[in-house]
């Protein structure tokens, strides 16, 4: 109980130290606080269960929790500044190599009886995908951009740069071997370890970030899968939001509980 009340008190720490209100609404009965929410939606990824399960269990230990449907609800309002500043807090102000990689997260699929039904040759694949900075030092995520359809790995960096603190070094795949990357981490100095794709060679601002290339301190990367890993053994591999808003939501709570180490 006592690790519940401690974690209650750093929730507000949090929430206090971004400058969050104490309500996300102007209108309506106030009965329940943001922080409430924000700890009732963390415990849900951390314990794996759904909305209903969450709120009896906390009401168990004698914490007062919004409802689960005003929880379902309230997911899809949290706007994305709040998740990133509390990101940001609960990984450090200092990076000085990170790595960036993507994953998948399996999202709710039709069962097999259904698929037979529609006469389909394959099951449906629906995935989330996440793009994220790791910081290949502490073991934690920096910063997060997802989608609810596939798009290129390039695509996500540029975000990701804006939206994360300043770095010393970036960590790649061969993805991200693009001359636009290249060029953008050379202005903002930032020195690219990224493994060249075959046959590339052009490009002014590649061939400049290439010359401190080296192939053992590449290998360093992949810190990122093992932290991807890490995060869908502790917390769950599957979302089962339907919206990007709730598919968000679901994503940063588990890096957040991932920072944080919570109950690993």
């Amino acid at each position: 109980m006592e690790k519940e009340v401690r974690l209650t008190r750093k929730i507000k720490r949090f929430l206090k130290t971004i400058g969050c209100p104490r309500f996300l609404h102007r209108f309506g009965p106030k009965k329940f606080k943001f922080f409430q929410h924000a700890f009732a939606l963390l415990m849900k990824e951390v314990l794996k269960c759904s909305f209903r399960r969450c709120e009896k269990l906390l009401s168990e230990f004698g914490m007062k929790v919004p409802t689960y449907s005003a929880l379902c609800k309230m997911r899809k309002r949290i706007p994305v500044w709040i998740w990133n500043s509390l990101l940001k807090l609960t990984s450090g102000f200092i990076h000085n190599s990170v790595a960036v990689d993507s994953t998948g997260f399996s999202r709710t699929n039709p069962s097999f009886h259904y698929v037979k039904r529609i006469n389909s040759k394959k099951p449906v694949k629906r995935f989330a995908k996440l793009s994220a900075f790791f910081d290949l030092s502490s073991g934690k995520f920096c910063a997060l951009r997802t989608r609810v359809k596939p798009r290129h790995d390039i695509k996500d960096v540029g975000y990701l740069l804006r939206t994360s603190l300043p770095t010393a070094k970036l960590f790649g795949d061969s993805a991200y071997d693009a001359e636009s990357l290249h060029e953008i981490c050379f202005a903002k100095q930032i020195q690219t370890v990224i493994k060249p794709r075959k046959n590339v060679k052009r490009g002014v601002y590649r061939r400049k970030q290439m010359k401190g290339y080296s192939e053992e301190v590449y290998h360093q990367r992949s810190k990122i899968e093992a932290g991807f890993g890490s995060l869908k053994r502790k917390y769950g591999s599957s979302v089962s939001g339907k919206t990007w808003r709730s598919v968000n939501c679901e994503i940063y709570c588990k890096a957040i509980a991932h920072n944080l180490n919570l109950f690993c």
